[in-house]
């Protein structure tokens, strides 16, 4: 079965849609703030703790881009200090069944993956050996 996708511009602007769309959603910060909110509302230094090597800054960032993209919502509860949940929107939530594929692929992957890494390393690592043509 043959699928083809249209992916005429939809702006002016010759943006196309699918690739501007992933370029918003599908890196790898807003990858794991998806999956980590997936059937969860949580904090923000609650999401914070459990992502790896992500900076306040920068998870600032993405759930700010997600918000605005639809995929989470933000609820601000009048406390001191003021207490800020997480949770996927409707629209989030179709988000996580895929990236679940995804990440399910690459664990069982990963192995195949840095093998792969490692032969082409060492390949490279190899000197040039000049080519003698003899016409």
């Amino acid at each position: 079965m043959h699928v083809t996708m249209d992916l005429t511009p939809i702006a002016d602007d010759d943006v196309c849609p699918v690739r501007e769309i992933l370029d918003r959603i599908g890196d790898k910060w807003s990858v794991l703030v998806i999956s980590n909110l997936a059937g969860e509302t949580l904090r923000f230094n609650a999401l914070k703790l459990r992502i790896t090597g992500i900076s306040q800054r920068m998870l600032t960032e993405t759930v700010r881009k997600l918000e605005r993209n639809g995929m989470l919502s933000r609820t601000i509860y009048p406390t001191i200090p003021p207490r800020v949940e997480y949770a996927l929107t409707p629209l989030g939530q179709t988000f996580v069944e895929p990236i679940q594929t995804l990440v399910h692929w690459a664990d069982s992957h990963s192995r195949e993956i840095l093998a792969a890494r490692r032969a082409y390393d060492i390949e490279q690592e190899q000197p040039v050996q000049a080519i003698t043509m003899s016409y």
